[in-house]
């Protein structure tokens, strides 16, 4: 039997596990290559298990014949449109019919109902105009191209005939171009229920011009993206009942705060600190500011200007963009004197006191910061001292004030500054939904999700964790939907489909989730013993999950755990994981900057219910806010409003490491693959029936094994069965209504 034609029907188990091959001295082959990741080949020498290949690059390879994939020698000079229709469903092919594709400037691709958006680093404007946009205007998914546009047709449709929300999750890793194909699925939405808002702007431009606001306090240079977003946002699009938009609204989920007060080389700190000390003489000299080497908050790395990024220019255009979404100019005088104060507040320091566990301003230059930024945050400069080296205890017998020693003074300051810069970054998402206008009677929605992805750098500390897990709740959302669709599509054609094994990462997320006994309760607990380090920390992890099959001690390591999360084995430095899980929400910080003479910076901090109030000067260490529990309360809003409505998924991929057009780097681009799920999702696939080819394609590659039966006048379908029949093969399906539909369309 044709080997080719017993791997058409059979079930494959999964990506990268061969299915059983009849290798042949002659076979067109795949095998592993350190550097090409797989590299094609043809088959020389049979000895054993082991097959001799002799590559197209000119190297002779030996290779277990469990290790090699089949290469289809009569796929198509484009690839295919759909990854799903691949005669050998494996990884080699996978990533060769992308590099084939994207060779030709054709960057989008299916698996199924999942797209695959490579960013081709290039404008390819014949594949975005309003024609392009008329064309696929409902028309049904694989009817056409793949496209962006597709999916938000799709969503569009079901959203109007099911009267269901819909959802659109945009992935991938910093540079993959999230932000451009979030723009166009927001401009054809608009296109098919565009509606002129505010002075005749568009809602969906007014969303637009809000991210040069967002990008300068929620972005910053990272060691992969030079604008990369540190927090996640969906942007909700509102529709009335005719379909057009109504309204809009960005909500924004997990800021990274701890980048306020700690970065490291060679990243930034938020753009709009240095957009700000890069602002002209005038705005310098009326925030008493200098060059940003000279303030703590950013001198931690040695990365102070980045290539490409003009500070000086930057400040002016979101001084402009703030215009366009009606931050007056009062406001904007407002933002900046806050940020302003949070850089001074970084520059003051502390010393021990005379009294035992008390503190000092350190010296003058510290005492010039401590007054700078109480002018600017227009406060008590007295009572901002006393609210960073003193605290208020409420007792049985009266309120009691305490010292705190230089350590503890300094933790207060830090988290301090992050609560100022988390209010404003609510206050401006918050600004800017009032700007845009939401409409509080539509019942239907569109949602665009774009958040960062998977992260796994040489040194991973607190943030890749909260970001990883995320990722990990985001996967599981994506492998139950994938498995979901699947298994309608095969109840759909009347297929047997309990045979096929869901793998999910339930286990990963107990590990970090679960309470009692996960890590981020480990966490939190370890947050509330001042004695607590690091090292106790791990050595507590260590004990805890010493038999988890997915936790790991590296060796020679005395404060680094690995989890071994879906998309590969990260290693954390839990060096910083205490301070950066305290967030303090101070009694005397509140009420200091809710008296502010300033009325913008006292709504940032309302006053606080009495109770609270209470509860928190009951306490010498003030109100604790943990921030990953902080985070995870987020993310399960975030993923209940997901729930909720009907989802759809685009995977960008980055494809090259020089941002530069025409470049595939396999290796790279494989691992972003993993890291997106897009593997699983083929996975899930191959459990099935994964190859699944249209009558006519089946007839037209197989015609040869039975030439006679071809000349009898028989339906395709017929045809097709009679040519099973003769040669004995067995373990196929008929897909009777995709089929009759895609070949009849």
């Amino acid at each position: 039997m044709d080997p080719s034609v017993h791997l058409m029907t059979t079930r494959c188990l999964t990506v990268g596990q061969a299915p059983v091959l009849n290798i042949v001295i002659g076979s067109h082959v795949w095998v592993a290559d350190k550097d090409l990741a797989w590299i094609d080949g043809e088959v020389f020498k049979i000895d054993g298990q082991n097959a001799h290949v002799r590559t197209t690059k000119g190297k002779t390879v030996t290779a277990n014949v469990s290790d090699i994939h089949p290469k289809d020698t009569e796929a198509p000079p484009d690839g295919v449109d759909d990854m799903t229709r691949l005669s050998y469903l494996h990884e080699p092919g996978v990533l060769d019919n992308l590099a084939v594709r994207y060779a030709k400037n054709i960057i989008y691709t299916y698996t199924g109902n999942i797209l695959i958006a490579i960013n081709p680093f290039q404008r390819l404007p014949n594949l975005v105009d309003v024609q392009t946009m008329e064309k696929y205007k409902g028309a049904n998914l694989g009817d056409l191209d793949p496209h962006v546009f597709a999916i938000a047709d799709v969503s569009y449709r079901q959203m109007m005939n099911e009267g269901k929300s819909n959802s659109i999750l945009v992935s991938g890793e910093s540079g993959a171009g999230k932000t451009e194909t979030t723009k166009l699925l927001m401009r054809y939405l608009a296109f098919l229920g565009g509606r002129s808002g505010t002075g005749g702007r568009t809602v969906e431009q007014q969303v637009l011009e809000s991210n040069p606001v967002l990008e300068a306090f929620g972005n910053a240079k990272t060691v992969r993206n030079n604008n990369s977003s540190r927090f996640g946002k969906f942007v909700e699009l509102q529709f009335d009942k005719s379909g057009k938009i109504s309204g809009a609204a960005i909500r924004t989920y997990l800021l990274e705060r701890s980048r306020v007060c700690q970065t490291s080389s060679p990243e930034r700190n938020y753009h709009c600190f240095y957009f700000l000390c890069s602002a002209p003489s005038e705005d310098i000299k009326k925030y008493k500011l200098g060059d940003p080497s000279s303030f703590h908050y950013l001198n931690q790395s040695s990365c102070i200007r980045v290539d490409g990024i003009n500070d000086a220019e930057e400040y002016l255009a979101t001084r402009n963009a703030m215009d366009m979404v009606g931050i007056t100019e009062e406001e904007q005088e407002a933002i900046f004197r806050v940020v302003a104060a949070v850089l001074h507040l970084g520059n003051i320091s502390f010393a021990k006191g005379t009294e035992a566990d008390s503190s000092v301003i350190k010296d003058a230059k510290s005492r010039f910061h401590l007054n700078t930024a109480g002018e600017l945050l227009m406060c008590d400069c007295e009572k901002l001292e006393n609210a960073l080296i003193k605290r208020e205890i409420n007792t049985p017998e009266g309120v009691i004030t305490t010292t705190v020693g230089p350590n503890s003074a300094t933790v207060s300051r830090d988290g301090f500054a992050k609560q100022i810069y988390s209010r404003l970054f609510d206050w401006l998402v918050n600004r800017i939904n009032a700007s845009i206008g939401q409409d509080p009677s539509s019942d239907k929605l569109i949602g665009v999700l774009d958040i960062y992805g998977f992260e796994s750098f040489k040194t991973n500390s607190f943030e890749q964790l909260c970001i990883n897990f995320t990722n990990e709740k985001l996967q599981q959302h994506f492998n139950q939907n994938v498995f979901k669709m699947e298994q309608e599509e095969y109840t759909r054609e009347q297929i047997n489909w309990s045979y096929i094994e869901f793998v999910d990462n339930q286990d990963v997320l107990d590990l970090i989730e679960k309470k009692p006994g996960g890590i981020i309760a480990l966490l939190d607990e370890a947050c509330m013993f001042p004695k607590s380090t690091h090292e106790t920390l791990s050595q507590k992890l260590y004990e805890k999950f010493k038999n988890h099959k997915r936790f790991a001690k590296p060796k020679l390591s005395r404060t680094a755990f690995t989890i071994q999360h879906y998309a590969g084995d990260v290693i954390y430095q839990s060096d910083h994981f205490l301070d950066k899980n305290k967030d303090y929400v101070v009694a005397e910080h509140q009420e200091l900057l809710n008296a502010s003479r300033c009325s913008f910076v006292s709504v940032l901090f309302p006053p606080a219910p009495e109770e609270n109030t209470k509860s928190s000067k009951s306490s010498s260490i003030a109100t604790r806010f943990k921030v990953f529990l902080g985070k995870t309360m987020q993310l399960h809003e975030l993923m209940e409003t997901l729930s909720s409505t009907e989802p759809h998924y685009i995977r960008c991929v980055k494809p090259n490491s020089v941002l530069k057009p025409a470049i595939f780097e396999n290796t790279n681009v494989l691992q972003q693959l993993r890291c997106s799920g897009v593997l699983e999702a083929i996975r899930i696939s191959c459990a099935g029936y994964p190859t699944r080819k249209l009558f006519h394609d089946f007839l037209h590659r197989f015609r040869i094994l039975a030439p006679e039966i071809l000349k009898e006048k028989n339906d395709d379908k017929t045809t097709c069965q009679k040519v099973l029949d003769k040669i004995g093969l067995e373990g196929y399906q008929w897909f009777n209504k995709l089929v009759s539909r895609i070949s009849t369309a």
